[in-house]
C-alpha cells in the first residue's frame, strides 16, 4: 500500500550531494522530483516492501553520478518508466507495480 510508505524518508538533501558543491542543492532538488515522479507512477496497492526496494535501485544507480547535474529532467522520467517498465524483482510481474 503506497500511503502507507513515507517518501520523505527516502528524499535527499543537498548534503547527499555535497560532490556538487554549489550545485547541491538544485542537484538534490533533481533527484527528489525523480523520486516523487517514481512515487506517483506506481500503483496504490503496490506493497511497501517492493516500492522501498523501488527507491533503493534508484539511489543506488544515480546517487553516485558524477554527471547527474547535467541530465535533463524529462531525461530522468524517462529512466523511471523504463525501469517501472523493466523491474527484474520478485514484484516485476505484479500487476500493482505500474498504473
Amino acid at each position: 500500500m503506497k500511503e502507507l510508505f513515507d517518501i520523505h524518508v527516502v528524499l535527499s538533501t543537498a548534503e547527499d550531494f555535497e560532490q556538487f558543491e554549489e550545485e547541491a542543492q538544485d542537484v538534490s532538488e533533481q533527484f527528489n522530483d525523480m523520486l516523487h515522479y517514481l512515487y506517483s507512477r506506481v500503483d496504490d496497492d503496490i506493497d511497501t516492501e517492493a516500492l522501498a526496494r523501488l527507491f533503493q535501485h534508484v539511489w543506488e544507480y544515480w546517487s553516485q553520478e558524477p554527471q547527474f547535474n547535467e541530465i535533463e529532467v524529462d531525461e530522468l522520467f524517462d529512466w523511471v518508466d523504463q525501469l517501472l517498465a523493466t523491474w527484474e524483482d520478485d514484484d516485476s510481474t505484479d500487476e500493482h507495480i505500474i498504473q
